[in-house]
């Protein structure tokens, strides 16, 4: 535990990675403040950010493990990544907890962490209403979005998502942007997205929620848009149904990676400020016969403790079963009735492949988490595992007998942070910032 609590110290500036790389971008050192009748500088959520000369894209590739790069790199394959890690900033930083989606996009695109921004995962048991709900619905924020104050101020804003999950927190209070998923591109209309029927504008049909090409829709989404309306801010998120089904190295994975490193040299030539990272990396999760490594949370509390004492959210959960199976490394529990939660943490503990139980005081002071929407205990696995319910309603049919990658936990936090321009003294001097990778 000391350890981790040290790692955690050093970790509290770096899971706001996504905040440091929309600060940096937007800092003196790379823009400078447009014409006068724009504010030089906003406020938001407490941080000052200085408008944008040329455009800023923020590239967020879901499931974006290092390992993915890495293995591309060395073949030579990604020569725009290259360029931008090598005349630029890299860093290997660690995201918010859990290290699921919903709760590293907002950290991105609010400047901090979700125990202000107030999204705790994917899917939550809401104190409010005592009911289970994905956490995809602006009501839940609790955090002004960077995106939305510069529409405030007069700024041309698009914020285009993969999953439709994350697409009404994107386009929360965004003025005159253009803002929809791949996944419901059909959907589009001038009045709610800012553009008619997005597969024309974009060039490319509706692309499948479980392709590659629904992120490269993303990306060549974002192309037209630079090319057409010249918008100063522009945040791009991607998805992880490669990563989730496919290893670094793979010949799908690198496919992949090379057609978002075409994209990045694209939207580079057009003159934008790029920058990139991930919300979550991805492991592999999976026995060495091919079957998911899982701890059943809610069999093992229901046979020591007895049934309806306790309730197990899995807040990776999503509409994407065919990525994960509902199946993560974090989970919560809630107690219905009295019980005794040292009762509870020693069974727990003693479990193969759990590395980490703690109440919810302590875990949300130590991971920056909103206490009122997380359990009683937080439940963290291993690299190799992932947490259940009960054994008796898993559903893995969607997997497709693939191999489970899965994240959620400590071990799935890495991600890349990088800058197309070395960091400025202001920010290369801030105590914890991560370090660059030498290249």
């Amino acid at each position: 535990m000391a350890d981790l609590r040290e790692d955690v110290s050093k970790m509290r500036m770096a899971l706001t990675f996504g905040v440091m790389g929309l600060l940096t971008v937007l800092s003196p050192a790379f823009l400078l403040a447009a014409e006068n009748h724009h504010p030089q500088q906003i406020t938001v959520n407490g941080k000052n950010y200085d408008w944008p000369k040329s455009p800023v894209v923020v590239v967020l590739i879901d499931g974006g493990d290092p390992a993915y790069v890495n293995d591309a790199l060395a073949q030579g394959l990604l020569p725009n990544f290259k360029k931008l890690m090598t005349e630029g900033f890299v860093s290997v930083a660690v995201g918010a907890m859990p290290s699921f989606t919903n709760p590293n996009n907002i950290s991105v695109i609010t400047g901090v962490p979700p125990s202000v921004h107030g999204i705790s995962g994917n899917f939550f048991l809401n104190p409010a209403t005592g009911q289970e709900a994905m956490m995809d619905q602006p009501q839940f924020l609790r955090a002004d979005s960077i995106l939305a104050k510069f529409s405030e101020h007069g700024a041309k804003v698009a914020a285009i998502t993969a999953k439709d999950k994350l697409a009404k927190m994107l386009a929360y209070r965004l003025q005159h942007g253009i803002s929809f998923s791949a996944e419901k591109a059909d959907k589009c209309t001038k009045e709610d997205n800012g553009i008619d029927n997005c597969p024309a504008y974009v060039g490319k049909p509706l692309p499948s929620a479980y392709s590659a090409d629904l992120s490269l829709f993303v990306l060549e989404a974002g192309i037209r848009i630079l090319e057409r309306e010249k918008p100063d801010l522009m945040y791009l998120s991607l998805s992880d149904y490669i990563q989730h089904k496919y290893a670094p190295g793979s010949k799908e994975a690198t496919e992949y990676y090379v057609g978002i490193d075409k994209a990045l040299g694209r939207l580079v030539g057009l003159g934008a400020t790029v920058a990139l990272t991930a919300d979550h990396g991805m492991n592999d999760k999976s026995k060495a016969d091919g079957s998911p490594n899982i701890v059943f949370l809610q069999d093992l509390l229901d046979k020591q403790f007895g049934s309806g004492k306790t309730k197990v959210i899995l807040p990776i959960s999503d509409p994407y079963v065919k990525h994960h199976g509902g199946l993560g490394s974090y989970a919560t529990i809630f107690f219905h009735q009295p019980i005794s939660a040292p009762a509870v943490m020693n069974l727990l503990n003693k479990q193969p492949g759990v590395e980490l139980v703690m109440n919810r005081a302590a875990f949300a002071k130590m991971f920056d988490l909103p206490a009122d929407r997380i359990g009683d205990l937080v439940v963290v696995s291993d690299r190799g595992t992932v947490l259940g319910k009960s054994k008796a309603t898993l559903d893995l049919s969607g997997l497709g007998g693939t191999r489970l990658r899965s994240h959620g936990g400590l071990a799935d936090r890495n991600v890349y942070l990088i800058f197309p321009r070395p960091l400025n003294d202001k920010y290369a001097e801030i105590p914890d910032f991560p370090p660059a990778v030498k290249r």
